[in-house]
């Protein structure tokens, strides 16, 4: 059977980002924390021997850059994996070849992808020296990877690339290509943006632009219609996840609706499911808010029932409304603390009775017994309350909830107050 095509097609260029990427450690741009004079890599590269790292930062900061301009400076074999496709067995293939020939630098890219089992397959080549390991990681070192691994490699962070180092990148591309980008200096600013500290995907971009030829300079509008905006950095399974979430129940907890409302927005637009944000919202209702406003649990049910009945994007707005309703309301922790200093007493009290006069008495046996004699009914009395103690007989009477001095709590302490002065009043009497 005759192929359908037989005609040797050219070989294609490589793209941007590998045709200007960098050949010695001084022009790795981003990383002068780790690269420069006062970071660690000049003392590790004199070192004897490479120790094992860790390279832990976002897409398209240089990760995989860093591990082979490592190993170009120690003058060593290098080999790349994936963690994504490669298994122990293509690990045990290449512990077998380093331990016969000269020592290896193997890099792991995605090393968090990496299971249990295949992660303790690399500890006894590193702990004999067969192989220096470089793993690249999007999450979080202490998350990904178990502490066996971890206690054997040193973590480096690689940070996003800033706005003067995605120009340098720009500035390069232009270069290599003899002419600069076809834009406006604001789409030129625009552009930056949009690459969100991610040096690959700033060089696509600009890759993308270098293939056209407008009558005028792209305009941000221009460029908008071109280039797709890049969705905000998010893993909804992963340290971003925690990390927004925090930065959103914070933005809460300090009274910032704006901040609240910005983090909100990143996690939706990231992809996290919007009842995980409702079901936080409800306990920060109940834990932040607590008695301050006794409104705003309520607030939050009904952002939550809302949004299941309504969805996206119509619910998001519920989930906004509830958001600001929080951040805005008085805030405090005291039932919560009360709670915890309850459960506390608990532990340590034992299992003490109830006194037997607040106890039911529904049999003779019970009532010879003691059972609800003496318990005196609120609602009969002068002030609709009796004063009575309710804590077992040998416990001494603590004070678990302290309202603050914000919002509904000030009318609580004063019921509070009224009650002890009837409380140390009764006790007089008897």
């Amino acid at each position: 059977m005759t192929p359908l095509f037989t005609a040797q097609t050219p070989e294609a260029p490589p793209p941007l980002a590998e045709a200007l990427r960098p050949n010695t450690l001084s022009e790795l741009v981003g990383q002068d924390h780790l690269t420069g004079p006062d970071g660690p890599l000049p003392p590790l590269l004199k070192a004897p021997r490479l120790p094992s790292l860790i390279l832990w930062g976002p897409p398209g900061t240089g990760k995989t850059t860093l591990a082979r301009l490592l190993a170009r400076e120690r003058n060593q074999p290098f080999t790349q994996l994936s963690a994504v496709f490669a298994g122990v067995a293509d690990l045990r293939r290449i512990f077998d070849s380093a331990s016969k020939g000269t020592h290896t630098i193997l890099f792991v890219d995605e090393i968090h992808r990496f299971n249990k089992s295949q992660q303790d397959a690399l500890l006894g080549p590193l702990e004999s020296g067969v192989i220096t390991l470089i793993g690249a990681t999007t999450e979080n070192p202490s998350f990904a990877l178990n502490a066996a691994l971890l206690s054997r490699a040193r973590v480096l962070v690689i940070h996003p690339l800033s706005s003067e180092a995605l120009e340098s990148l720009i500035t390069r591309a232009e270069e290599k290509e003899g002419r600069p980008l076809p834009l406006t200096p604001d789409a030129r600013a625009s552009l930056v943006h949009l690459a969100d500290g991610d040096g690959r995907m700033l060089l696509n971009l600009v890759e993308t632009i270098q293939a056209q030829s407008p009558e005028a300079p792209f305009t941000p509008k221009d460029l908008a219609k071109m280039l797709q905006q890049r969705a905000a950095l998010y893993d909804r399974s992963q340290e971003f996840h925690y990390n927004l979430i925090s930065a959103f129940i914070k933005s809460m907890r300090g009274s910032d609706p704006d901040a609240a409302l910005y983090w909100m927005a990143r996690m939706v637009q990231g992809g996290e499911d919007p009842l995980f944000i409702a079901r936080r919202m409800v306990r920060f209702a109940a834990e932040d808010v607590g008695l301050a406003d006794p409104q705003a649990l309520i607030h939050a049910i009904a952002a939550q029932q809302s949004y299941e009945r309504l969805g996206t994007p119509e619910g998001e707005l519920c989930l906004a409304n509830a958001a600001t309703y929080l951040a805005t309301a008085p805030k405090s922790n005291a039932v919560y603390t009360a709670w915890k200093k309850a459960e506390n007493a608990v532990q340590t009290s034992g299992s003490l009775p109830p006194p037997k006069h607040i106890l039911n008495a529904p049999t003779n046996l019970m009532k010879q017994e003691g059972y609800g004699q003496g318990y005196r009914y609120d609602h009969d009395t002068p002030h609709g309350f009796s004063g009575q103690n309710y804590f077992p007989e040998n416990m001494e009477r603590p004070t678990y909830y302290q309202p603050v001095e914000r919002g509904f709590e000030r009318e609580i302490q004063k019921r509070l107050d009224y009650w002890k002065k009837l409380r140390n009043a009764s006790m007089v009497k008897e």
